[in-house]
This record gives C-alpha cells, sequence and structure tokens, in this order.
C-alpha cells in the first residue's frame, strides 16, 4: 500500500515535524499554561476521552472488522497533529492554545495510547498492538520534540525557522503522499466498503461537534471553544500510519493500514469545510465587537 520510499519520507516527516513542534514552545509557554489550565484540560479530556470512546462506538456501529476496528480506534486514541495548528490558525482560532493542546496531548501519548488501545482494541490477539512497541515508537519521538524546544530556548530566532521549516515540510510530504497514492490504490478505493468511508469521515466530523459541544458545557469562550473543536477532530494521521507499520505485517498490515490513510486524507477536506465555517462566524464576532465599540450608549 505504501511504498518504501512512502514510508522514508513519512518517518522523515514525523521527526521533522516533531522537531518544528517542539521548535515552536518555550518552556515559559507551559508556565502560562499553568495559569490557565482549564482550556488545557478541556482539550486533553476530549482528545482521549471522546475520541477513543467515538472510535469504538462506530466501529461496532458499522460493524467493521477486526482490522478496520483496530485501524479506527487507533485514529480515535492519536494525540492532535501539526495539522490541527495549521487549521486553527485560518480559522482565525486560538493558535496558542492549539499548539499548546497539541503538545501536552502528544506528551501524554505515551501513557495514555498505550492504555486506551489496550483497554477499547484487544479483543483479538492477532491484531492487538503490544502497548511497549506504541510507548517506545511515542517516546522516540518525544526525543526530537524536547531537542527543538531546547534549541528555541538557546536561540528563539533559529528555532522559528525550524518551526516553519517543519511545518511545510509536513505539509508538502502529505500532499506528495496523497497524489502519489491516491491514483496508486485507486482500484482499493473502488472496492472499500461505503461503512469504511462513513467510518474514516464520521470520526472526524463527529470529533469536531463534540469537542465543541464538550468545550462549551465546561463553559469555554466561543473561540476557545472552536480551537478545542479542531484540537479534538484532527488526529495525528501520520502518526497512526507510522504505528501501524511498526506494528503489523504483511496482509494484516495492509487492511489495517487503509483506516489511517484514508482517514489522512480525508481529514483535509473536512478540516477544510469546518475552518471555512469557523473562520465566518469569528470574522462575524470581529464585526459584531467593532459595531459595539462605534455605536452611541
Amino acid at each position: 500500500m505504501l511504498t518504501p520510499l512512502e514510508e522514508t519520507l513519512l518517518a522523515a516527516m514525523m521527526i521533522i515535524i516533531m522537531f518544528g513542534l517542539g521548535s515552536s514552545l518555550t518552556f515559559k509557554d507551559f508556565r502560562i499554561a499553568l495559569r490557565h489550565p482549564h482550556a488545557v484540560l478541556v482539550g486533553f479530556a476530549s482528545q482521549y476521552m471522546i475520541m477513543p470512546l467515538i472510535a469504538f462506538g462506530m466501529s461496532r456501529v458499522l460493524q467493521l472488522t477486526p482490522e478496520q476496528t483496530v485501524g479506527l480506534v487507533l485514529m480515535g486514541c492519536m494525540p492532535g497533529g501539526t495539522t490541527s495548528n495549521i487549521f486553527a490558525y485560518f480559522s482565525k482560532s486560538l493558535l496558542s492554545l492549539s499548539l499548546m493542546m497539541t503538545v501536552c496531548s502528544t506528551l501524554g501519548a505515551v501513557i495514555m495510547v498505550p492504555i486506551l488501545m489496550e483497554l477499547l482494541a484487544s479483543g483479538d490477539d492477532a491484531f492487538r498492538i503490544p502497548p511497549g512497541e506504541i510507548a517506545s515508537l511515542l517516546f522516540v519521538l518525544l526525543i526530537p520534540t524536547l531537542i527543538g524546544m531546547w534549541l528555541r530556548r538557546k536561540n528563539a530566532n533559529v528555532g522559528a525557522v525550524f518551526e516553519l521549516a517543519g511545518g511545510l515540510f509536513g505539509l508538502l510530504v502529505i500532499v506528495f503522499l496523497v497524489v502519489t497514492w491516491v491514483p496508486r490504490n485507486a482500484e482499493l478505493l473502488a472496492t472499500t466498503s461505503p461503512l469504511v468511508y462513513a467510518g474514516v469521515i464520521l470520526l472526524g466530523v463527529i470529533g469536531f461537534a463534540f469537542g465543541y459541544g464538550f468545550a462549551r458545557t465546561l463553559r469555554l469562550d466561543p473561540r476557545k471553544a472552536r480551537t478545542v473543536s479542531l484540537e479534538t477532530g484532527i488526529q495525528n494521521g501520520p502518526l497512526g500510519i507510522l504505528i501501524v507499520l511498526v506494528a503489523f505485517s504483511g496482509a494484516t498490515e495492509q487492511k489495517v493500514l487503509l483506516i489511517p490513510v484514508m482517514y489522512s486524507l480525508f481529514i483535509v477536506f473536512t478540516s477544510t469545510g469546518a475552518t471555512l465555517i469557523y473562520r465566518r462566524i469569528t470574522r462575524r464576532e470581529e464585526l459584531a465587537r467593532d459595531q459595539a465599540k462605534v455605536e452611541p450608549s
């Protein structure tokens, strides 16, 4: 399903993205977040409570195969990716909050993802992903993040360059993988069950809706709630693909891999739709505030 070149690019992309993510932060950011932890905690809870349960419930409702269930639950357990930061920026949501939630969910993934996968997707030993393998891979990927944070602390300008380079490289690799993977697997996509399409598309869409509703229920303001919404619905697809490549082989790998690959493809389109809606709402709110300032009391 993926060529050796694509697998190599994917691994390189993850390392560079994690490095760029670390380069976007300083230790001061964490101190600031600890002063106002409410939004970050809401985002973390939505990431590791709502999304795994949504994925697990959808796999049962759609009656997916064991391999497809593992793939969908894995995507539901993934932390947020840098893609959510890009869409947060264009939607005029709170980029700083999005970055902080991405980092916190990525750091927490070392513990949360193995536990959640063991609880929700360990029904068949043939498709079970050993928690140690997940934790080891995630721990290794944290190293470039910490190096990026250290570099940002030593030299803010160099760190900012790597932050931008990481985001751009990640975007280019995703576009490359889509352009090369889709034509080569057109027959596979044509024969894939509509239920699988429903699963990978609705995972993101329902994640957006539940993330927003959860945040508003816990009394976050609308702009923060929209940021939580994007962070909840947009999972780290490339990381999910990488875990499958490490954990499985042969025919099982191909069947499980279909879900995170298709999710990574469709989340771009659903996120674009959510971004356009949220951007329009933000503009309307800004216009209302501006009008309130000039109207006579």
